[in-house]
């Protein structure tokens, strides 16, 4: 493990100068954290602000950042003018980094930096991700896949280097949790958004409210299931005030691509 933390450093300054597609998630914050301490000030990180970013995480990144000493900016990004991405198409993901990537690259270009990295790492090499395509058509970098470094792996360095979102719950935008060919609208994020913010302040760390119209199917990992059913009435309460009808806890738990399955999930009505 940390052989690849070496081998990282030593990709690092044969880049001799980053920006860093920063999410503000464990990889990308690790990532970042490396880079700055390897090349300095020829670190710049960039979060792409949209409305599939949570607000509380878009804060997160600025503080994470401030806390590594890295020069931060946030730059707008506009995939929501798009009728491909709003459509939402199995691959709707490829259009959104092609305007998030494509924002960098010209970004990287006018700051004098020679290459975009992100924070796939080698787990991810096994995951269906068509926004990996348009990484490839921009000449996006990925170190931390390139040097072997898998999840685990990262959390664990990144504990090392005293990163305090080390073990941070997985992440994923919240156009995620509308099943393919459900248009996306604003509303409709913004509903997730408040769902999900409800449900992390009762204390659930990973937890996915997946928007089916006036249905809320929430996921959370098995152990958090007590919690959901103790905080039933006030969940109801909360989510039936953002317009949700139905709201149903699924018994499979929290999975990453749940709606990529064909096989219904087994729920209970809360």
């Amino acid at each position: 493990m940390h052989d690849k933390l070496t081998h990282l450093q030593d990709e690092l300054r044969a880049m001799q100068s980053v920006l860093v597609a920063y999410s503000g998630g464990t990889d990308s914050t690790f990532l970042l954290k490396v880079a700055h301490d390897t090349l300095g000030d020829a670190v710049l990180a960039v979060t792409a602000d949209s409305p599939s970013l949570p607000r509380a995480d878009l804060q997160e990144a600025r503080d994470l950042a401030a806390h590594i000493g890295a020069r931060h900016v946030c730059i707008t990004t506009a995939e929501m003018d798009d009728a491909r991405y709003v459509n939402n198409p199995t691959d709707r993901c490829y259009f959104c980094k092609t305007h998030v990537y494509g924002t960098l690259v010209a970004l990287a270009q006018r700051e004098g930096l020679r290459f975009v990295v992100d924070g796939n790492n080698a787990d991810d090499a096994h995951d269906i991700r068509p926004g990996r395509r348009a990484a490839h058509e921009f000449g996006v970098r990925s170190p931390l896949q390139d040097v072997g470094l898998t999840k685990a792996e990262i959390r664990q360095l990144a504990r090392e280097l005293g990163l305090p979102n080390w073990n941070k719950p997985a992440a994923a935008c919240l156009s995620s949790r509308i099943p393919y060919g459900t248009r996306i609208t604003l509303d409709a994020l913004a509903r997730i958004e408040r769902a999900e913010s409800c449900l992390r302040a009762l204390g659930i760390g990973q937890v996915r409210v997946r928007h089916f119209d006036s249905t809320a199917r929430i996921e959370v990992l098995p152990e958090d299931f007590a919690r959901v059913r103790e905080h039933r009435a006030h969940i109801v309460t909360r989510l039936r005030g953002l317009g949700f009808r139905d709201i149903l806890l699924d018994l499979d738990g929290y999975r990453t691509g749940s709606l990529n399955s064909n096989t219904p999930p087994r729920v209970e009505v809360l």
